[in-house]
């Protein structure tokens, strides 16, 4: 009997989870998910995890299983999430894995390619160019060494642009380059499912979950946090403009207006991303009808 991975990806606020339940319920199977931010239990609200009730309806696994101050990697999340598929697959032939983290998604489908091993001293050498002049400089850096990843990456999370840089220094050659390396082979077979629509109508959705997300308690949530703003974890939408408010740098209105506005950008790198590959398929997150039947057309258990 054929394995199989379902993914169902795309930007953030496109309506991911409910397609997600509505799949996995169909197909009586649980729910793994690749969202890196998601894996940190202190941060709820600003991660829009699932609530309560959609996570009683299907088992999900990677959800608020580590705290903000333990370190997680792409690759352990790799090796953990293959081992769980595995796990799942001895009694389900179908599994479902939701989330927007695009190099997530990746690493569980094609694996990670082989990076070269960074000197600690060129790893120290950013780390203090960030603390003295701040993530403008990797950025300008990035972009004369490596123009395509500078497109994609989340330019507001420092430890992507710096793992990127590290590669592009140490090998001569650009990160992308690395990127595009043969994929390494599965035991299942992987079906990706983007999701997408109007692009006025996900930064209203984005605008409005920023206001619930207000409303359920983000600010508190944040307030929290502050003391540990410098884990990596926190290096989010969401937080760090809070933060900044917290510092007396923004008053509320402007860090709000900043979540929103760095949220619409974020939204918009990760179509990007999802667009490059070739193997994904896409649908608007009303076509659940079409989905079904895609679905139902490319798994022949």
């Amino acid at each position: 009997m054929e394995k199989y991975l379902i993914v169902i990806a795309g930007p953030t606020a496109i309506g991911k989870t409910d397609l997600s339940l509505s799949i996995a319920k169909h197909y009586n199977t649980d729910i793994i998910s690749c969202d890196s931010r998601q894996f940190y239990k202190e941060m709820k609200i600003g991660t829009a995890v699932p609530g309560t009730d959609e996570l009683a309806q299907v088992k999900h696994h990677f959800i608020q299983n580590l705290s903000i101050e333990e370190t997680y990697s792409v690759g352990q999340f790799e090796r953990d999430a293959l081992a769980k598929i595995e796990e799942l697959h001895k009694e389900k032939d179908v599994i479902v894995m939701v989330g927007g983290s695009g190099l997530y998604v990746d690493a569980v489908c094609k694996g990670l390619d082989d990076f070269p091993k960074i000197p600690n001293e060129i790893r120290e050498e950013l780390n203090s160019r960030l603390q003295n002049e701040g993530i403008e400089s990797l950025e300008q850096q990035l972009i004369q060494l490596d123009p395509d990843y500078h497109k994609v990456v989340d330019r507001s999370n420092p430890h992507r642009m710096i793992r990127a840089l590290e590669v592009c220094i140490t090998s001569g050659k650009p990160f992308s380059s690395f990127r595009k390396q043969q994929e390494k082979k599965r035991k299942f077979k992987t079906i990706k499912i983007i999701l997408n629509r109007d692009r006025e109508i996900l930064y209203q959705r984005i605008n409005q979950r920023v206001d619930m997300m207000m409303a359920e308690g983000l600010l508190e949530e944040a307030e929290g946090l502050y003391k540990y703003k410098n884990c990596n974890a926190l290096q989010t939408v969401g937080y760090k403009e809070l933060f900044a408010y917290f510092d007396g740098e923004w008053d509320l209105e402007t860090a709000l207006n900043e979540i929103k506005k760095n949220t619409r950008r974020y939204a918009k790198r990760q179509m990007t991303w999802f667009r490059r590959d070739p193997e994904t398929t896409f649908f608007s997150p009303e076509e659940q009808i079409a989905i079904m039947e895609y679905l139902k057309e490319n798994i022949t258990n």
